[in-house]
């Protein structure tokens, strides 16, 4: 091998290590995914010749084709990994390979059926990927076959910088027998007496109580949302457990300096949109050594950055605030996706502003059959140069030029919001038409649009101490001891802003016996014990100029009786006037606010808005969406200010931030010059 390849191998690698996030000199990683395998002719060689051309540094191979490379049990065949990473190499193109188990190969399913995963509506049927159980014996020993056999062969490929392990991974709603005998086992260890867990559950209840462990029925058809979000805590506990395994046997090949790493998906509404159900993002990151994510967002006229800038933020804050890797997000995708001219290389630099140290397109080249085909990568079906790819070569240009001042960024944000798992699947047993997602991406959507930083937090987040504003969406179920630890972060001096359904039950999703909103009544200052559907119902004595259905509360709405707390706004109706709707107490040093209906967009931002004022957050109050404002420190030390038009006008940023330079142009910036920002276009300021 070549020095010179080595050392830029190594220098883009390193910022991805634990050991190395502030070295300097590195410059982001710019990717695709490439499938050799798929092509319907000889392509290689001009694949990698445009890479080069474009700026491509890195590709992600591997992980979509078990049945190439174990064509019958036990018979391998790695030359298609072979043949690319040479090509790679000899480029000086890193490569990512992922482990190959979420597609599971033909002979496979035949060989054994019943890894074909069982869940309440039947057994799956072999075509789809994801279809296997992932505890299955026979599955498990297959898998870790496969992944140690294509580690001893590529182990010494100097070309590879990391691993991913398995895809978008989940637990595919596995419930067949094998499963619920673990569940049993599971609960049996975690509630030790039937009574016990009897009692944590309610299963008294239409008779569901069991007697005997060898009566513990299967989870599939339980009407108790107790037992069914336990059962889906241990789903997700799968997840973990099978991602910690595979990690570890990679941990025994991989060389220092090459990292583990696994692409999270988010919840999906069409498109990227909020937390997942079916994992625990903090826990399952714990065996990497760089969180990664799939993010996937509207463009044209929807793009706004919000599905950009939620994943990542996210991302970050699953490894306590760590940079990671943008594993897969679109070049063209749907149909409906393919992007406006400037609107990529707008992408790419909103990854790197949350604090993304790749940007990785899915996929290189569009394919040509099967399920995929009109889900577009950067080239389109003709393989020729094309709008996105000439821009992909402008992005990659500059990637080169400036990147060094773009990576490992650092985000010191001083709001958060608190999301929970446990609640996710709780709401989902009882949503009166408002699932979880549906309550936080609102808030965070105003947090985003008045360019406040935002971190993300669950259960098992650290101190809360650092941040001064706590946004609190719909905690429907939690144990007393968070409840606790909220109240004390109140108490202490900060500001917690509680949604509607917060408080409610415990950690076994059993109501609460006390007034409502349980344990955080007190800090809240307000009690409540009834709740309804409102119609559009209109609020009344607050200070926001809203009308019309901007200012009416929607899906949900709780009549609140205000003790300690000041009103900030009351219900305008007939029978429930004399309730509140909106409180605001002082407890302790701190602030609680609580928001005890669904309000409109327009009221999300005058309520946030409001929050983050009394808790004295910095932000750049002279700009809201469509212009966006990202800021960090780099790997020098400076601050680096970005800047994003999202919109089809030509606008200009206020620049309020100390002199300095624009990375982009070379051109001096001046505190309080105006940005010019052409249409869905971005400008990166450094400090001097």
């Amino acid at each position: 091998m070549k020095l010179l390849p080595l050392l830029l191998s190594l220098a883009i690698a390193l910022p991805l290590t634990a050991q190395a996030q502030t070295a300097p000199g590195q410059k982001p990683l710019f990717g695709v995914a490439y499938y050799d395998e798929y092509m319907p002719e000889e392509r290689l060689a001009k694949d990698v010749a445009m890479m080069k051309a474009a700026g491509i540094n890195v590709v992600r191979i591997g992980e979509s084709t078990w049945g190439t490379m174990e064509t019958s049990e036990g018979v391998f065949d790695f030359s298609h990994l072979d043949r690319v990473l040479k090509a790679m190499h000899v480029a000086g193109i890193q490569v990512i390979i992922g482990t190959p188990t979420y597609a599971i190969p033909t002979w496979l399913a035949k060989k054994h059926p019943d890894i074909l995963v069982t869940t309440p509506t039947g057994r799956a049927k072999y075509g789809p990927r994801q279809n296997m159980d992932i505890t299955n014996v026979h599955f498990k020993k297959a898998a870790e076959r496969v992944i140690r056999k294509m580690m001893e062969h590529v182990k010494d490929h100097p070309a590879i910088i990391g691993y991913q392990v398995d895809n978008e991974t989940k637990a595919y709603n596995t419930s067949g027998p094998n499963v619920q005998k673990q569940f049993v086992a599971y609960c049996r260890k975690k509630y030790g007496t039937l009574d016990a867990l009897n009692d944590a559950f309610g299963l008294n209840y239409w008779s569901n109580r069991i007697n005997r462990w060898e009566d513990f029925p299967s989870t599939e058809g339980s009407i108790n949302a107790s037992l069914s979000s336990e059962f889906a805590r241990f789903q997700r506990q799968l997840v973990t457990d099978y991602l910690a395994w595979q990690a570890k046997i990679v941990r025994e090949y991989k060389r220092q300096g090459q990292f583990i790493t696994q692409n999270f998906d988010l919840g999906w509404k069409g498109h990227s949109y909020g937390i997942q159900p079916e994992v625990n993002h903090f826990a399952a990151a714990a065996a990497l050594d760089v969180a990664g994510v799939d993010i996937y967002h509207p463009t044209q006229d929807k793009l706004t950055g919000v599905e950009i800038s939620f994943g990542g933020d996210l991302t970050r804050s699953m490894k306590g605030g760590r940079n990671y890797l943008v594993l897969e997000t679109q070049a063209q995708g749907f149909p409906d996706w393919t992007p406006y001219p400037g609107q990529l290389r707008q992408q790419a630099y909103s990854h790197l502003a949350s604090g993304a140290n790749m940007v990785e397109y899915w996929h290189w080249h569009s394919i040509h059959n099967s399920f995929e085909t009109y889900w577009k990568g950067l080239l389109s079906h003709d393989f020729e140069p094309n709008p996105p790819y000439l821009e992909a070569k402008v992005i990659g240009e500059e990637f080169a030029r400036v990147g060094q001042h773009l990576v490992n960024l650092k985000r010191d944000n001083q709001v958060a919001i608190l999301f929970s798992n446990e609640a996710l699947t709780a709401l989902e047993h009882f949503p009166h038409g408002l699932k979880y997602n549906d309550i936080l991406r609102p808030f965070y959507d105003g947090l985003y649009n008045m360019n406040v930083g935002v971190d993300l937090l669950d259960p098992s987040s650290g101190p809360f101490d650092k941040y001064k504003l706590i946004v609190v969406p719909a905690l429907y179920a939690a144990p007393d001891s968070l409840l606790e630890k909220l109240n004390a972060y109140a108490r202490n001096g900060g500001h917690v802003l509680y949604t509607f359904r917060s408080g409610f039950s415990d950690d076994n999703v059993k109501v609460r016996h006390a007034k409502q909103p349980g344990l955080i009544a007190e800090a809240a200052g307000i009690t409540y014990d009834q709740f309804t559907i409102p119609h559009g119902v209109p609020l009344a004595g607050h200070a926001y100029k809203l009308s019309g259905k901007d200012n009416e509360a929607n899906n949900w709405m709780e009549l609140i009786t205000p003790g300690s707390a000041r009103v900030l706004a009351r219900y305008d109706h007939a029978a429930w006037g004399k309730y509140a709707a909106l409180t605001e107490n002082a407890y302790g040093k701190g602030l609680v606010t609580y928001v005890g209906f669904m309000p409109s967009n327009a009221m999300i931002a005058n309520i946030v808005g409001d929050a983050v004022n009394k808790a004295k957050v910095e932000y750049d109050e002279q700009l809201k969406f469509p212009l966006i404002a990202k800021h960090g420190v780099n790997q020098f030390g400076k601050k680096l200010h970005y800047y994003f038009n999202y919109s089809a006008k030509a606008l200009e940023a206020g620049y309020a931030k100390k002199d300095g330079v624009s990375l982009l142009t070379g051109a001096p910036v001046k505190q309080g010059e105006a940005l010019k920002l052409e249409p869905w276009g971005v400008a990166i300021v450094e400090e001097l």
